[in-house]
């Protein structure tokens, strides 16, 4: 009977005209990046044309039921591996099938652009500690502190193949992604505060080591672990980008004067005076605050405040564990990539290369949040059909 229910009644109304409030940021906040004309491409159709795609991708994941992802969780876990492995041995260069960009081998080149693995990647390894963890309590249906340990070990293996071939590319933003997930599903899954509370401060013990070393002893860094000298660099233009204006300091220098000359109610659309270097990708929000000032970025941001309340409220609303897990992971990180993204514009923390989704310039990104957000709108699609019914996992 839940099954024959319209499809109006079904379909995530609140999530569709969220992404819609982004679509039309995206594409104003786009066509003002490009006045600084620092790229010749009209990116604005180009924008239109991967939301279009990302619209596709969202109907057709959101008809398969959470079920059929479970299934197949681990073959697309693997089909991403794949990608991230033959993309080691892809030839590069300029119009090669492996496009080295700011350094990094992390994209494919095709006719309809530049696909990053690594942004599909994050949604499958999300699929794949889901049916892990759900399968684990199956087998384990009585906590201890050895079943969580063994449960950290799964998953610690699960993490290390794609950690371990994107930091090869390297593309550390995306590194710090898997870790934020895997954390935020640690939590999620229950394991013994006995256990976290130790990993997570011993965690943040050695970062906070790494951080000191790495002002006071370079040397020691560079000849034990192979640090670069530029790898340094990034985190003293983050602490003190003044000095390092001419340098690794200017992104920065010039994001905090384009947000800050914005004040309160911003320069108007296409009003930038400050020219900021990839504005339409990663420093979008640069543009957002210089010309929509403080009201307008704050908007944004209460959008992305909302669109996790929204997905948060979802999860708590489904009663499998495995769609639980999913949607946890989704929020995990996307709430990373908006804390990472906006917080680098602001010295809040480190420059790296992750985009604000659905606003930032990009197909990769665009369809890596489609596919994931597609997921959600599948276990909210589907919720009442499996609020009654008992799964039996298939293996």
């Amino acid at each position: 009977m839940e099954n024959k229910r319209n499809f109006a009644s079904r379909f995530d109304w609140t999530l569709a005209f969220i992404l819609l409030t982004f679509l039309v940021i995206s594409l104003l906040a786009i066509a003002s990046a490009q006045t600084s004309g620092q790229y010749g491409t009209n990116f604005v159709p180009k924008q239109l044309q991967w939301y279009v795609i990302g619209a596709v991708i969202i109907s057709i994941v959101m008809f398969f039921e959470p079920d059929q992802y479970k299934k197949m969780s681990w073959y697309m876990y693997g089909f991403g591996i794949a990608l991230l492995v033959l993309l080691i041995f892809m030839p590069e260069g300029t119009g090669q099938i492996g496009e080295r960009i700011n350094g990094a081998k992390s994209w494919y080149h095709t006719p309809l652009g530049n696909i990053q693995p690594s942004e599909f990647m994050k949604t499958f390894y999300i699929l794949a500690l889901a049916r892990l963890i759900s399968k684990h309590h199956e087998v384990h249906p009585f906590k201890s502190i050895k079943t969580d340990f063994l449960l950290l070990g799964k998953m610690a293996l699960t993490l290390a193949v794609p950690l371990a071939l994107i930091l090869e590319q390297p593309d550390l933003g995306s590194a710090l992604v898997f870790f934020a997930i895997t954390a935020a599903l640690i939590i999620v899954a229950g394991v013994s505060w006995k256990i976290i509370l130790p990993i997570f401060v011993g965690g943040a013990a050695v970062g906070g080591t790494f951080l000191w070393m790495a002002l006071y002893m370079q040397d020691f860094l560079e000849q034990a672990f192979g640090l670069k000298p530029y790898q340094f660099a990034r985190i003293y233009s983050w602490l003190d980008p003044y000095s390092y204006s001419s340098s690794e300091g200017y992104h920065l220098i010039t994001s905090l004067n384009a947000i800050g000359s914005g004040e309160i109610f911003g320069k108007g659309f296409k009003g930038r005076e400050v020219y900021v270097a990839e504005g339409h990708t990663d420093f979008i929000f640069t543009v957002i605050g210089e010309e929509w000032g403080f009201v307008g970025a704050s908007f944004v941001i209460c959008m992305f405040f909302l669109l996790i309340y929204h997905l948060t409220k979802t999860t708590l609303l489904l009663k499998d564990p495995f769609s639980t897990y999913v949607c946890a992971g989704i929020i995990a990180m996307i709430t990373f990539h908006v804390f990472e993204n906006i917080g680098m514009t602001i010295q809040l923390l480190p420059i790296t290369g992750i985009p604000l989704p659905f606003i930032s310039y990009g197909g990769s990104s665009l369809m890596g949040n489609a596919l994931a957000i597609g997921l959600v709108f599948s276990m909210r699609y589907h919720y009442r059909t499996y609020m009654f019914t008992t799964h039996d996992d298939d293996d």
